[in-house]
């Protein structure tokens, strides 16, 4: 690394180097989870069990889910599921008709490649005070995230936004700084009058 020349600033970190918090939360891609990622939308009725068929579909196929959100639908007695998941996208058809074809389910999409808006939610824990707080607060606010919450030893922060934002963060902090993290997982929602 070369020595800044007068008037140039260095970054307060050096190039980002892979780490074991980023494999862990599929920040870095492993050769094993170089298939793509599909974003399958379903309209469920909320019945006990349905979960449980939705996944097996997806385990039967060879399917990994990397995110599931479930949530009460517009509708009472409707639920949304909401699933992020990566496999051979040659038997992805089939797997939604199957999704479609079970009990309970009123319809599956994928909406990979649909006009969508897509976000998520992350909190993180990060261990700092002083100096290094001021460095945290920095990429907080350059990142939009709000602090929720101030302790004399640490700060939570919530961001939220594209996946690949939610990751740019997580890759900024220092991993022996951040104590916890809890993402959502992506919920999705079709432009304008299409179905979600």
């Amino acid at each position: 690394m070369s020595s800044p020349t007068p008037g140039q600033t260095t970054s307060m970190k050096p190039a980002a180097t892979p780490t074991a918090l980023q494999n862990r939360m599929g920040v870095l891609k492993s050769p094993e989870s170089s298939k793509a990622l599909h974003t399958i939308a379903l309209l469920v009725r909320n019945a006990p069990g349905v979960l449980v068929r939705v996944s097996m579909v997806f385990s039967r196929r060879g399917y990994n889910i990397e995110s599931l959100v479930v949530s009460p639908g517009a509708k009472t007695g409707f639920s949304r599921m909401t699933v992020t998941c990566s496999g051979d996208p040659a038997i992805l058809e089939q797997m939604i008709k199957q999704l479609t074809k079970l009990v309970d389910v009123v319809h599956a999409l994928d909406h990979t490649a649909t006009d969508r808006f897509e976000t998520e939610i992350a909190l993180i824990k990060i261990r700092c005070a002083g100096d290094v707080r001021r460095d945290v607060l920095e990429i907080a606010e350059h990142f939009n995230a709000r602090v929720v919450d101030y302790a004399a030893q640490s700060l939570i922060l919530r961001v939220f936004g594209a996946s690949d934002k939610l990751d740019a963060i997580i890759s900024l902090l220092d991993e022996e700084r951040i104590v916890e993290l809890v993402r959502s997982g992506k919920i999705v929602m079709a432009r304008a009058l299409e179905v979600t």
